[in-house]
């Protein structure tokens, strides 16, 4: 899929999930314009010798250390109906940033995994174009009728969140209107680009 060249975002968000050891993720971050760490992840890019442009979230998971060391770009955000990947999101949104990656999403529990992987679809009604990469892929929320860019044989899942009238163009298993998220797992891409037809939003995910 060629939804990981670096020019394509204005910014990354750095999670406090597991750090990504992948190439693509850490491409991404390596390269990025703009790194906003969730606090929870700022001291660990930080004693790798990066120094972010923001740090954002309720403050009580960074260094004291670090805490001073950067508080000219620290933003504390204190209220709790919130988690800190959206604070960062929203954070670089009122910065003027419309096309934003996530790194580090997932890993270490998994109630928070699926909670940052499901607020890909808040941000994209919101207006702003978010993806999450992985270690192993790329979630990329969608609604309606959309075409992506893949290569043969690349596997592809596809998640149902209001998603009705579903059809497929350049995928190996046909798709219909799922009811569980299993059922859409695990499909494949035969041409060099997919089209999905559907009415309301969905996730794909593309492995690497």
């Amino acid at each position: 899929m060629n939804n990981t060249h670096d020019n394509l975002f204005d910014a990354v968000v750095l999670a406090a999930g597991d750090y990504p050891t992948a190439a693509e993720p850490l491409a991404i971050l390596h390269n990025a314009e703009y790194v906003a760490c969730c606090d929870g992840a700022a001291d660990r890019y930080i004693s790798l010798g990066n120094v972010p442009d923001a740090i954002v979230g309720d403050g009580d998971s960074i260094s004291p250390a670090n805490r001073e060391k950067f508080a000219d770009r620290l933003h504390i955000i204190n209220e709790q109906e919130s988690n800190d990947q959206t604070k960062a999101v929203r954070f670089l949104v009122s910065q003027g940033k419309r096309r934003i990656a996530i790194v580090g999403a997932t890993g270490r529990r998994e109630d928070h995994t699926i909670g940052n992987i499901s607020l890909l679809i808040e941000y994209a009604r919101a207006g702003v174009d978010v993806r999450s990469f992985t270690d192993y892929g790329v979630f990329v929320a969608c609604n309606g009728t959309t075409t992506h860019k893949c290569r043969k044989g690349q596997q592809l899942s596809i998640f149902c969140i209001t998603a009705k009238s579903l059809s497929a163009e350049g995928l190996l298993y046909p798709i219909y209107d799922f009811t569980n998220w299993w059922q859409g797992t695990l499909n494949e891409c035969t041409e060099e680009s997919v089209t999905i037809h559907a009415e309301g939003e969905y996730l794909l995910f593309f492995n690497y």
